[in-house]
């Protein structure tokens, strides 16, 4: 571990051997099923597993559950597809993206003309595929849905057909390189678009609702992170009175989390379908979590002294990585859901 740690600290990009460890460890297919060569893993262990790397570093948390993250599409593309690939296990498949809908595909022949410029794409460097949600249009007018909003659908693209754009400048989170990327005129076959929340793949993981599974392995990294500034922080200030609220709180945390994914696997395993209910109340009892870690943190940096607030020091890196992951929108005001 502190090895690994070692070697992501202060970096801007991962170096190759932890690209060659995410790689031997399988960790971009944690949830792709083995017959395409991945792990295959439970909600539960996927989510300890990630849970574990955001607080070794993170950056290598956020990346791998961002690209492992994407690479769950795989539950969502045609079979075909799927095999086309992931068909060679000798050649590591990595998806990432936008969730934003920043460009278009219109509509020619048996395949899409995609255009646009998509920001926040996670690991960008390291990505084999990219996946990216645009307007369809026809004729050059958009199609509208029966309730009159813009069709969107999403697409993979082959890394050889993007241009990335190195515009992560951010204070923490730097090795996750999350730039923007752009694809200009680039027909691709409609085989290629898929809907992110409709499953092809018969496997307990692809039941899971996309919002829980969004919801539940993102809070996993705040925990992660938070667990990381309490581990460096205890190393200066062992008796501090505000750390054992820190470590109360991701306690606490570590707990709910499990429990929602029991509960969700229970549903799932009994045939019965995820609830709105407990949709929205993963979603409440995950913003509400990373609110008060983040006020638990903010109490405690002020007394840990001027080794926290410099840049070579662990402490400071893993505060700066946790709080430019706030930013992410799905905890936020703005990301409510309820």
């Amino acid at each position: 571990m502190q090895k690994l740690r070692a070697l992501c600290f202060g970096q801007r990009e991962f170096p190759q051997e932890v690209l060659d460890w995410i790689v031997q460890e399988n960790l971009w297919n944690i949830w792709v099923p083995k017959e395409y060569g991945g792990l295959e893993m439970s909600l539960a262990k996927g989510l300890e597993k990630l849970r574990a790397l955001a607080q070794m570093d993170g950056s290598l948390g956020w990346t791998v559950t961002l690209c492992s993250g994407a690479n769950f599409f795989i539950g969502n593309l045609r079979e075909g597809v799927a095999k086309e690939i992931f068909d060679d296990p000798r050649d590591p498949v990595c998806f990432g993206g936008s969730g934003g809908v920043f460009g278009t595909a219109e509509k020619l022949g048996d395949g899409y003309v995609i255009s646009g410029v998509w920001k926040y794409a996670t690991g960008a460097p390291y990505l084999t595929h990219f996946t990216l949600n645009a307007k369809i249009l026809e004729k050059g007018e958009e199609v509208l849905t029966a309730e009159n909003t813009p069709l969107v659908r999403s697409y993979v693209v082959k890394r050889e057909d993007v241009e990335i754009i190195k515009d992560w400048n951010t204070m923490g989170l730097k090795a996750t390189a999350t730039h923007s990327f752009a694809v200009k005129s680039k027909w691709i076959h409609e085989k290629f678009g898929f809907v992110y929340d409709e499953s092809k793949l018969p496997h307990t993981i692809f039941k899971v609702p996309f919002a829980v599974f969004a919801d539940l392995t993102l809070w996993v990294n705040y925990i992660g992170m938070a667990a990381h500034i309490l581990e460096e922080a205890q190393k200066i200030a062992s008796h501090n009175v505000a750390l054992y609220r820190l470590l109360a709180l991701v306690t606490k945390a570590d707990h709910d989390v499990m429990d929602f994914a029991g509960r969700v696997q229970r549903l799932i395993d009994g045939g019965e379908g995820v609830p709105d209910s407990l949709v929205d109340e993963i979603h409440r009892e995950a913003s509400d979590t990373v609110r008060s870690l983040s006020e638990a943190i903010i109490s405690v940096y002020p007394q840990l002294g001027i080794r926290a607030a410099t840049e070579n020091h662990p402490l400071n890196q893993a505060f700066r990585d946790y709080f430019t992951a706030t930013q992410h929108h799905i905890f936020s005001e703005l990301g409510r859901r309820s």
